[in-house]
């Protein structure tokens, strides 16, 4: 029978308007909305009316900063991603996928079971992520290293990219040189050294460029625009602005002494910013290259005074750790209470605070500095979340134990945490260089111990109460709650694991063997968290890379009994495992 022609005409108009189909490698809608289903949104939206225009004008050249932060975070950690992303957006753009891929800041997706897996055509990730050759092995840059030893500080820079010595990544990096000449002034012996490389061409052969010849083109627009917003609140803060323009400079030069000691000692008006690389959690070939992050903040003057006189008492704090080798620290740490306007590439997320710049060196000269991130501690959704995991954990008997006072208690301690301690091995070397990639999750586990540690401390002399170090004992058991059993190249769970095994071993942790539940014994808390503060305390003064390697052997069990019964609990009972954070100021 033949239809009518409107029909027709209908149908071929509707035919034409559906979308085409994904070729092979893009994850289906079902796949996607199995994520999609557990993950929520968290709106970040400060009022910024009480700037000034010449502040306005510079948060919008601060946004693009970060927003090229993001693109050089995303590019070095897949060599992929920047074309996967654009060529999604081409073919047609599927708003589940791009939501997938702002969640996970890459076209690599950590699946329900805590998998990495490609949700785009793309190559699967490797532990050297974009900061080595994709096909680097340990195996090989280790052998590499012991033949050219003198090549192991380039090669293991913090801020350096590992290119292998063929003709068309010397040529590129020359090229680089040649047309930024501001980078071959800064970087005197890069250039002559390529050219003897590229004598003899060998893809068997390893060499690093510094951060700004690897991003050249997104580096020098950046200082362009910290220039400008230097400019722009010189007159209103010109500390602030000595810090913008230290830090343009500091991404040229990739050396951040000027800029962290600016950063770090100055006293900003309104506006704070941290810029550039730091955290090495996303290298899990070594544990040792940072990737790129920013956040522009607004700070909350009224917290940030009443939180500055409480402080105090370091020293003393330092002498009374379980740890036998004394060292002097700084007691007037500079400390913010802020809301966050935007965060960009690694800082992006739902982190509650952090505490830089890590060089020990510059921490000695000039101290650290503490970013308390407000409209994130107090978000009620994020406190929910904490509130139902906890509940599926733990007996009845601990009901109304959190509260988010201890949060935010015991999130501003572990940030102090990080000051604390051990600052070098016994040989003198700094902790991610002895310890490689167990440094950044026993570091974390430090400043997790040194937080209850203090408290308890604090309460004992009356400065904290019960109410109070209550909620911040019950938040540091939440903390080591798991939905699933942590990879090795995750840090955070990691240590998270071993806190909660150690709690378990020593009984301060009972669970129940039918149901799973737990039982917090609060009499077992200091003795269990003093022994195991001395266990990392010890293990990073000894800077013994197999030492630490046995320690996470022993503490990382996963049995299915409890781990994973409980884990199932928590997973049913916390609602979203995923957020993507909305901001704001740019638009969104």
């Amino acid at each position: 029978m033949k239809l009518p022609l409107v029909i027709t005409l209908a149908l071929s108009t509707a035919a034409s308007a559906a979308p085409k189909p994904l070729p092979a490698g893009y994850w289906p809608e079902s796949r996607t909305q199995e994520l999609l289903a557990k993950t929520e949104t968290i709106r970040l939206a400060p009022d910024l009316s009480r700037l000034t225009p010449e502040e306005q004008r510079a948060v919008k050249d601060l946004l693009e900063v970060g927003r090229i932060l993001q693109r050089v975070y995303e590019e070095s950690r897949h060599p992929q991603a920047l074309e996967a992303h654009a060529r999604l957006t081409r073919l047609a753009p599927r708003s589940d996928l791009l939501t997938l891929y702002r969640l996970f800041q890459g076209p690599i997706a950590t699946t329900l079971d805590n998998r990495r897996e490609p949700f785009l055509p793309v190559t699967a990730e490797v532990p050297g992520r974009n900061v080595y050759p994709p096909d680097a092995t340990r195996e090989e840059v280790d052998a590499f290293l012991a033949r050219f030893p003198e090549q192991r500080e380039a090669i293991l820079g913090e801020r350096t990219v590992v290119h292998r010595a063929t003709k068309a990544w010397l040529d590129q990096d020359l090229a680089t040189l040649g047309k930024h000449p501001v980078l071959a002034v800064l970087h005197p012996r890069l250039a002559p050294y390529l050219k003897a490389l590229a004598k003899k061409p060998d893809a068997k052969t390893l060499y690093a460029v510094p951060y700004p010849v690897a991003y050249a083109n997104d580096f020098v627009r950046a200082y362009e625009l910290l220039m400008r917003a230097a400019d722009s609140v010189e007159k209103g803060d010109g500390e602030f602005a000595r810090f913008l323009r230290n830090r343009a400079r500091d991404l040229l030069s990739n050396d951040y002494e000027s800029g962290d000691a600016s950063w770090v000692t100055g006293r900003f008006q309104r506006l704070n910013a941290q810029i550039g690389a730091y955290e090495t959690y996303d290298d899990a070939l070594y544990g040792v290259k940072a990737f790129h992050g920013m956040s522009l903040l607004l700070e909350n003057e009224e917290a940030t005074g009443a939180l500055r006189r409480a402080l105090g008492g370091l020293q003393a704090l330092q002498d009374s750790l379980p740890y036998v080798h004394p060292r002097r620290v700084r007691e007037d740490i500079p400390v913010g209470v802020y809301e966050v306007i935007a965060d960009f590439g690694q800082a992006r997320g739902t982190n509650t605070a952090s505490i830089l710049p890590n060089d020990p060196l510059f921490s000695r000269r000039y101290g650290r500095t503490i970013l308390l991130r407000d409209n994130i501690m107090k978000n009620p959704d994020l406190f929910a979340a904490d509130e139902r995991i906890r509940r599926a954990a733990t007996v009845d008997a601990h009901a109304g134990d959190l509260a988010p006072e201890g949060n935010s208690h015991r999130t501003l301690w572990h940030e102090i945490g990080h000051y604390l301690g051990v600052e070098r091995d016994a040989k003198g070397r700094t902790l991610d260089v002895a310890l490689e990639d167990y440094a950044d999750a026993l570091e974390e586990m430090k400043a997790d111990l040194v937080s209850l540690f203090a408290l308890h401390s604090m309460n004992k002399n009356g400065t904290v109460g019960d109410a109070t170090l209550r909620a911040v004992r019950a938040s540091g058991i939440r903390r080591t709650l798991q939905n699933a059993k942590p990879r090795r190249d995750q840090p955070y769970q990691t240590m998270q694991l071993i806190q909660f095994n150690w709690f378990l071993a020593h009984g301060l942790l009972e669970a129940d063997p039918k149901t799973a539940r737990l039982t917090i014994r609060y009499e077992r808390y200091p003795e269990t968290v003093t022994s195991l503060l001395k266990e990392v305390l010890t293990l990073q003064h000894a800077g013994d890379k197999a030492a630490a390697a046995r320690f996470f052997d022993q503490w990382t069990t996963w049995t299915p009994e409890l781990h994973e019964a409980l884990a199932a609990r928590i997973r049913e009972a916390q609602g979203a495992r995923f957020r993507v954070v909305h901001y704001g100021a740019l638009g969104e």
